[in-house]
């Protein structure tokens, strides 16, 4: 057995100078993270005896501590860069308003790998022991969250790829909704009426069900089984949140919230993929936190159609210009996204004073190549986000400030000469 370990090299030199030749000193070698609380959550940590404890220490722990293939480095997709940078923005945008948690992923939209991951507040490794580590709990793969208004655009992409929404100036009926006991109604009403463009740039609850219920909820169950809502999210850690799943047959109003993003929860890294299917031109891919080979992406499957994706991209663009994400534009890089705020669910109802705010947005739009998710958990009204709790005011400035930082260290370049082509859907929203 050991008299002592992790003796401090003048310590070994005293028990060298004793001469006893029964004494062995033995060098171990210990695991240091030098970059402290950097990605703490994709590389999790390891426990003396017992190996890597959750994380990618914990995945690749067999083939790290295999004599024959722990020589061999093993590459993960993450930057360290952009993860810095996520990290940063994201703290800052916690702090602002006073939230007590927040979550953010970047994501590779044409192979799965995942750029940056971060989960707040942090763990420091070094410290992390056998009891586990303090705030180790991972909200981007293992917090299942309602994501609100961010589905909206999902829902109508399924709409638009069924045949469902052909003419986008066609107006649908913008008044409050009565189902059974239920009254949806809109946030901020623009009037009787609105087209489906209108309906994504002003966040319309009404419209979208409306198009979710013509659409009907075997179809719209369809699409979400298909971007893997109904499943935990595919990635290569072990600890991933299952949705809450609305079970059994669809009914009519489920159909209807579900599709404004209430009545379901998932992990902010499912609703990355989903954008990133919608974005991409329609192929669903598992999402990794190693770095692939272009012989090793996954083909994927398809969700939805290349036309149906293509206009995605355009509205999701208008909403950066024109509507609940302006303060996610950041000039040059063509964002494009959608604002989510939700009542988090609590004892059997909703808590009003407990909000999650996210923002789903990808870049540059008219070539997307990133999916950005920031998801804020509890935000406070405060003056830095104008005494708003939305996620106009929270999510969507963070994203704003996150991807010109980002986007060079991704080979992306800001080019205020280039931007989607918005010149068929443009008078539809100039409208109102």
């Amino acid at each position: 057995g050991y008299l002592r370990r992790r003796l401090l090299p003048e310590e070994a030199n005293k028990v060298f100078a004793l001469g006893e030749i029964a004494l062995e000193i033995p060098r171990e070698t210990d695991r240091y993270y030098p970059q402290g609380t950097l990605a703490a959550h994709v590389l999790g940590y390891v426990v003396e005896g017992k190996g890597g404890q959750t994380g990618m220490e914990q995945v690749l722990d067999a083939r790290l501590s295999n004599p024959d293939t722990r020589a061999e480095p093993v590459a993960l997709s993450i930057d360290v860069r952009v993860q810095g940078a996520l990290e940063d923005e994201l703290r800052s945008g916690m702090l602002a308003t006073n939230a007590i948690g927040a979550a953010g992923i970047v994501l590779d939209v044409d192979t799965g790998e995942v750029m940056a991951m971060a989960s707040l507040p942090e763990f420091d490794p070094n410290t992390a022991g056998a009891a586990g580590a303090e705030n180790g709990f991972n909200r981007v793969t293992n917090g299942v969250y309602e994501l609100g208004s961010t589905f909206k655009p999902l829902s109508i992409a399924a709409a638009i790829d069924a045949g469902v929404v052909r003419d986008l100036g066609k107006p649908w009926n913008a008044t409050p909704i009565s189902v059974g006991r239920s009254t949806i109604r809109d946030l901020k009403p623009k009037g009787e009426t609105l087209n489906v463009p209108q309906a994504l740039v002003y966040s319309s609850n009404t419209v979208t069900a409306r198009v979710a219920d013509e659409l009907g909820p075997e179809r719209l169950r369809r699409t979400m089984i298909d971007l893997g809502m109904d499943s935990r999210p595919f990635i290569d850690l072990p600890a991933r949140g299952f949705p809450l799943w609305p079970k059994g047959k669809w009914s009519r109003i489920t159909n209807m919230t579900v599709s404004y993003g209430h009545g379901l929860a998932v992990t902010p890294l499912h609703l990355a993929s989903a954008y990133a299917a919608m974005v991409n031109g329609g192929i669903w891919r598992p999402s990794t936190l190693m770095k692939l080979d272009p012989a090793d992406v996954p083909r994927g499957r398809r969700v939805f159609k290349e036309s149906t994706s293509s206009r995605m991209r355009q509205m999701l663009r208008m909403i950066s210009l024109y509507g609940t994400g302006r303060n996610a534009d950041a000039p040059g890089y063509r964002v494009g996204g959608k604002t989510g705020s939700a009542e988090k669910a609590s004892g059997g109802g909703y808590n009003k004073t407990s909000l999650v705010s996210s923002f789903a947005a990808a870049f540059p739009m008219d070539a997307p190549r990133y999916v950005v998710v920031i998801v804020i958990d509890e935000p406070k009204g405060t003056v830095a986000s104008s005494f708003q709790r939305t996620a106009a005011f929270n999510a969507a400035p963070v994203v704003g400030r996150l991807v010109p930082r980002i986007g060079p260290m991704l080979g992306v370049q800001p080019d205020e000469r280039r931007d989607v082509d918005i010149s068929d859907l443009q008078y539809l929203v100039d409208k109102h």
